[in-house]
């Protein structure tokens, strides 16, 4: 029975690993009817999530070439074109989570996430686009109001975008993905 468990638990946990579309793991009851595990997973990886229509999640734990993100081994980029900022009708956020404890990452200036609410304060290149430093070291004072901090370890960010726009439900819009520094 033991072995029974654990072999379980390893297919859940892997499932959430490999999450990156909460379309398909969350809904209405109707909707995930006998979806078992499709419904462990998504309690794994995130419990209480909401419908597609009501917030998307888009999770990425894996580089371009499907390695880990890990803050040990790499800085990461993630740019936004000026036209293309998540299509949401309420706001949108990502968040950093440590990808064993699946808990927020302690760091030195206290942030979790970075939502459409700091855009002001984000900086911008010259066509407007909008980059995210996700690394374990400050990428320079000039450029901190768009650092999020990663751990010194493996880790996993999660964008929600509340109440997203049909191109986004549609796949019309599709997330950056995070590129390590060259």
């Amino acid at each position: 029975m033991v072995a029974g468990a654990e072999a379980t638990y390893k297919e859940i946990w892997d499932t959430a690993g490999a999450l990156t579309d909460s379309s398909k793991y969350f809904g209405t009851p109707e909707q995930m009817q006998g979806q078992y595990m499709s419904r462990a997973a998504a309690a794994q990886g995130g419990i209480y999530g909401n419908s597609a229509q009501e917030a998307l999640y888009v999770i990425e734990a894996v580089d371009g070439d499907k390695q880990p993100l890990d803050g040990s081994k790499a800085n990461y980029r993630l740019t936004f074109a000026a036209d293309s900022l998540p299509p949401v009708d309420a706001f949108w956020s990502i968040t950093m989570y440590d990808r064993q404890s699946q808990l927020l990452i302690d760091n030195p200036i206290n942030r979790y996430l970075i939502n459409s609410p700091m855009l002001d304060s984000l900086k911008r290149d010259e066509a407007g686009n909008v980059t995210l430093y996700i690394q374990k070291d400050s990428p320079g004072a000039d450029l901190e109001s768009n650092w999020l901090p990663a751990p010194a370890a493996t880790f996993y960010t999660v964008m929600r975008l509340y109440l997203p726009k049909a191109e986004a439900l549609e796949g019309r819009w599709v997330s950056p993905s995070a590129k390590i520094e060259e």
